[in-house]
Formats: C-alpha cells, sequence, structure tokens
C-alpha cells in the first residue's frame, strides 16, 4: 500500500478526534470508540480521496453513511452481542436495535464538513510531494 503511513496516521488522528469528541459530549468514552473514530477518519479519507468529483454536500452524505454503518457494526458487536452498553439509542426517535438513529446520523453529517476538509489538507500535501492518489 504505497500510502500506509498516510492512512495509518489518518486512522491515529480519528482515533484521538472521535475520542475527544465523546468526552466532551457525553463526559467519556470507550476505548473501542477510538477504534471506530479511527475507521471512521479512514473511510471519510478514502471517500474524500475516491469521489473528490462529488460535491461537498454529497461527501458528507456518504460519509454519514459510512459513520452510521460503523457505529452500527460496532454497536452490534460491542453492545448486543458482547453486552457491554458502550451507548444505547433505544430512547431516540427511529433507532435501529438502539445502536443507530437519525439524530446521530445528522450529527455525522455535520462533523463530516471538518472531517472532510482535513482530508483535503491531507490530500494536497500529498500532492505536492509529487505522490499519486489511489486509482
Amino acid at each position: 500500500m504505497k500510502n500506509g503511513k498516510e492512512y495509518a496516521g489518518v486512522f491515529a488522528a480519528g482515533a484521538v478526534i472521535y475520542s475527544l469528541i465523546e468526552i466532551l459530549w457525553r463526559g467519556r468514552t470507550h476505548w473501542t470508540m477510538a477504534v471506530a473514530g479511527g475507521i471512521c477518519l479512514l473511510l471519510i479519507h478514502l471517500c474524500n480521496e475516491r469521489h473528490a468529483d462529488l460535491d461537498l454536500l454529497s461527501r458528507c452524505s456518504l460519509s454519514s453513511f459510512y459513520i452510521t454503518g460503523v457505529e452500527f457494526a460496532a454497536g452490534w458487536l460491542l453492545n448486543i452481542r458482547l453486552h457491554m452498553t458502550v451507548w444505547d439509542y433505544s430512547g431516540k426517535y427511529g433507532n435501529v436495535l438502539g445502536q443507530i438513529c437519525p439524530e446521530y446520523w445528522a450529527y455525522w453529517y455535520l462533523l463530516s464538513i471538518p472531517a472532510i476538509m482535513l482530508s483535503t489538507v491531507i490530500l494536497a500535501v500529498r500532492k505536492a510531494k509529487g505522490k499519486s492518489t489511489v486509482e
């Protein structure tokens, strides 16, 4: 993988940023959310890299679906299968098994904007250094 160090850095940044957002929002986090955050930012970065031709709002929509998918998969594993109760959206409108809901999809949509901006800067730095993008 020719951009492995970049992707590892993006994953690490996502792990830290997601954990900090959770601490600011809920007052706490769980180590598994660092892993989910890393995966989410990496998916946003890959989406931004591969779909640069799409407008920002479309990339935000894709990104929020990716994040919601990660959230559902993590919730199914951690909360439903392993009974860890890391979070519970069962009181939220339109929730699916208490793991995802429209309200948080909207938050992920909004948070995708700065994530895509960060990704765009990283891609611009890569381009300035003369490295190719994923084809």
